[in-house]
């Protein structure tokens, strides 16, 4: 029986070499060097330099000291791998995406950046960056986010039996008011290894802690030894609520101090180094709801948006000459469940209702009537009746919680697959 692996090798090695004996006899270049194979793909050299390039200007404009060239090749070619493994899943499992997908997060980034998407374009040109290759990287993100999503984040669930049991046992929750910014670092031990492997990571953590100890800059040593997703980072895993610091080394963050370095921890995917970066305080949730109510006019083939307008602004001065608001929501509102109470939303709060109703609704004063409002569901009346403030403190902490244990369980769970599509897959590395 054919060994697989000898057989892919054999494949390989037989197409580069016909490949390149052709672009011989035709007088061509030299095909460019494949640097790695991954099951059904391989990298070429001029993708692995791209990469490069990309990551160290990177790393340049986060003035973060750049780490030996093989150093940095090695880490990126490792990336690449991984990305290539996930997006042959990806494709074998029928994840796409499309063009209006695409170009929305395109058009967001650019709204992040204050800029609209013809000036983000033209500024990534005049750093030297492709916008062909910027939309190749979104389209790679959202494909491996998709598929993460599907592989990890289905099996993850959070009871409310698991909230109220942090809340219970977590020190202060409801009181404490600290975040950490961690830096951290991973020697990985595959799954299957020796005693004498295990030993060999264990003294590498111990080492690598020692000189960190002394000195060491943390993001020039996370680029250069760890096998996490974030070396490329510096190991920088930005800031952290007290819930939102992975289960194996949360106890021990709470009592390190800034700058300080943990010992060494094990877990099944290797030795984790720990650095407290920073830590600073949180102050309470406060939000403001708003009682409110509104008259909706829907257009349709026979209502037009300059109709529905009109018809609002007719009720507007209607109810400026002493007609009741509430009469008029019941009589002409197309919101059938808001117009039988008079067209009451009751009390919102931030994110209840579509987002031009509420900057609409937050620029009124209270008793005030907006001019007409447009949204998805058509044209709006808008009056505020009331605000309030509330302390939203200890619901946003449940909420956060929740959420920090999703996080966490997904962070630890694709942790592990990662390592584990990395161990069991072919990966041939000729660099």
């Amino acid at each position: 029986m054919i060994d697989p692996k000898t057989f892919k090798t054999a494949i390989f090695t037989l197409i580069f070499c016909t490949l390149s004996f052709s672009s011989f006899l035709a007088g061509a270049e030299v095909l460019d060097k494949i640097v790695a194979v991954a099951e059904d793909d391989i990298i070429l050299e001029k993708e692995l330099n791209r990469e490069v390039a990309a990551i160290a200007q990177r790393i340049q404009a986060s003035h973060a000291q750049m780490p030996p060239e093989y150093i940095l090749r090695k880490q990126v070619l490792e990336k690449l791998i991984l990305d290539k493994l996930q997006r042959q899943l990806a494709e074998k499992a029928g994840i796409t995406v499309t063009e209006d997908m695409l170009n929305n997060s395109a058009a967001d980034i650019a709204q992040r950046n204050h800029m609209n998407l013809q000036e983000f374009r033209a500024e990534l040109e005049r750093q030297g960056m492709s916008y062909k290759n910027f939309l190749d990287t979104i389209r790679n993100e959202i494909i491996i986010n998709q598929l993460r999503s599907r592989e990890i984040g289905g099996r993850i669930k959070v009871t409310d039996r698991e909230v109220e049991h942090f809340m219970e046992t977590e020190e202060k929750i409801g009181e404490e008011a600290v975040q950490y910014h961690l830096g951290h670092i991973l020697i990985a031990v595959k799954e299957a290894a020796s005693a004498t492997e295990i030993q060999k990571a264990s003294s590498k953590a111990d080492d690598l802690v020692q000189k960190l100890r002394s000195g060491q800059d943390f993001t020039q040593a996370a680029m250069s030894n760890s096998d996490d997703d974030n070396a490329l980072k510096g190991g920088d895993l930005g800031w952290r609520s007290p819930s939102d610091v992975p289960t194996l080394f949360a106890d021990k963050v709470k009592k390190m101090t800034p700058g300080e370095v943990a010992d060494p921890i094990r877990s099944p995917s290797g030795f984790h180094i720990i650095k407290m970066l920073e830590i600073k305080g949180l102050d309470n949730h406060i939000i403001t709801n708003t009682k409110v109510r509104h008259i909706l006019i829907k257009t349709n083939e026979l209502v037009d948006d300059e109709e529905a307008r009109k018809r609002l602004l007719a009720l507007k001065a209607r109810i400026a000459d002493g007609d009741d608001f509430a009469a008029l929501a019941r009589a002409h509102s197309d919101d059938k469940g808001s117009a039988l109470k008079g067209g009451s939303l009751d009390w919102v709060g931030p994110g209840d209702v579509v987002k031009p109703f509420e900057e609409a609704m937050e620029k009124l004063n209270i008793n005030e009537i907006s001019e007409p409002v447009q949204t998805q569901f058509g044209w709006h009346l808008i009056q505020v009746l009331d605000r309030k403030n509330k302390d939203n403190t200890a619901e946003q902490k449940k909420n956060q919680v929740r959420d920090a244990i999703r996080k966490r369980k997904i962070e630890e769970e694709t942790e592990l697959w990662m390592r584990r599509l990395r161990d069991e897959a072919y990966v041939e590395i000729h660099l």
